[in-house]
């Protein structure tokens, strides 16, 4: 990032990282997130409009959860990275994205029993560390299918699906891989206990239930380097039936693991959930410990603005922010940041749609005449 007298210096957020071998030029991070605009499991050209208009010079984008395996795919229109024909897809659309100077990790996912797609009669039955189902979403009709229990034998086979799809995401050029260990899919399934009901030695004690997911980093670690690996956490977070009796201790636990690979690049880890303070979302600050304790990079996520990012960074709380819904909604957000400028408001109706321009690449930039991206001299390209 150029410098401009006193002007970044005001502005943690937009202030330049090195994470690892990586330059980056602002810590605004994009956020994984699903878009269901990937048509049968292959991603679209209009994936490299969406992620090139939201990547600049420096920055670091993260994408969407895509998954491992054909028995990965929980929800519609979901993009995998296990056949060639996905991987050649992949490629223009980081394309595009390096074409800005920007970087881009793959976050690679399996769902486990979280499907919200219909399962058919002739396939079978969703995998878990469990065979209990997630619980009914009444209120978005989604009636979740009875998974299976993955057999101790059987677990190799899913940690060569996640080294495939890590080795597949290099070939395609990402710069880098995300392990998806958040937000109630397969990792978290073994990794809390509500939701962990083993007996054997992937079940019972904290290190048992962790065991998977640190066979799987030593496994990633190995296959495309411990300084290209970074891992996504939700701890705190209670979501499609995974809640831990001690978050705390379960993300000291890990961060433990990773530390152990040197050069682990990153650790990024989601807010506790958000309270309601006189009026104003409140975020609990919840991860300072796993900063102190981590070697590599430390990423915050979870309902930040600008100014709680700002406050983030400059305390020390976090080194890079990542942003989901603003970010969507706002493909030229570090130059918003650095302008102070008003923020378009996001679509929630449209967030898993599958139409290819409305809620994905139509929301307009500061400059839309011609809906591109136009940086000031002094900074953000």
């Amino acid at each position: 990032m150029a410098h401009q007298a006193g002007k970044e210096a005001a502005i943690p957020l937009l202030t330049s990282y090195q994470m690892g071998q990586f330059d980056l030029s602002h810590r605004v991070v994009l956020a994984p997130m699903t878009r269901c605009r990937s048509y049968g499991g292959v991603p679209q050209p209009q994936a490299a409009v969406y992620y090139s208009q939201r990547a600049s010079r420096g920055g670091l984008l993260i994408s969407e959860g895509t998954v491992i395996s054909a028995d990965s795919m929980g929800y519609p229109e979901i993009p995998g990275i296990w056949t060639q024909e996905q991987v050649d897809a992949w490629k223009p659309i980081v394309d595009a994205v390096h074409r800005k100077g920007a970087l881009f990790f793959c976050q690679i996912a399996h769902v486990g029993r979280v499907y919200t797609t219909e399962i058919k009669v002739d396939e079978p039955a969703p995998i878990s560390s469990t065979d209990k189902a997630v619980t009914p979403d009444d209120e978005a009709g989604i009636v979740y299918p009875k998974p299976r229990g993955l057999r101790i034998d059987e677990i190799p086979r899913v940690i060569e699906d996640f080294r495939r799809a890590a080795r597949n995401a290099i070939q395609a050029g990402f710069d880098g891989v995300e392990i998806h260990g958040a937000h109630g899919f397969l990792l978290e399934q073994f990794m809390k206990d509500s939701a962990n009901d083993r007996t054997d030695m992937y079940g019972g004690s904290l290190e048992n239930r962790c065991r998977f997911v640190v066979e799987l980093v030593d496994s990633l670690v190995h296959e495309v380097g411990a300084h290209r690996l970074g891992l996504r956490l939700s701890p705190f977070v209670d979501y499609m039936d995974c809640v831990d009796s001690d978050p705390e201790g379960l993300a000291a636990y890990l961060v433990e693991q990773l530390n152990k690979h040197q050069g682990f690049l990153y650790c990024h880890m989601v807010e506790p959930r958000m309270a309601i303070v006189d009026g104003r979302r409140q975020i609990p600050h919840g991860l300072l410990p796993f900063k102190k304790a981590f070697k590599g990079t430390f990423i915050a996520a979870g309902g930040y603005d600008q100014e709680e990012g700002n406050k983030v960074v400059s305390d020390g709380y976090a080194d890079l922010v990542a942003y989901g819904r603003i970010f969507l909604a706002n493909p030229d957000l570090p130059r918003r940041f650095e302008l102070g400028a008003p923020l378009n408001e996001y679509e929630r109706s449209t967030f898993y749609t599958q139409d290819p321009v409305i809620g994905y690449t139509d929301y307009p930039f500061l400059d839309d005449n011609n809906n591109s991206f136009s940086a000031p001299n002094v900074s953000i390209e």
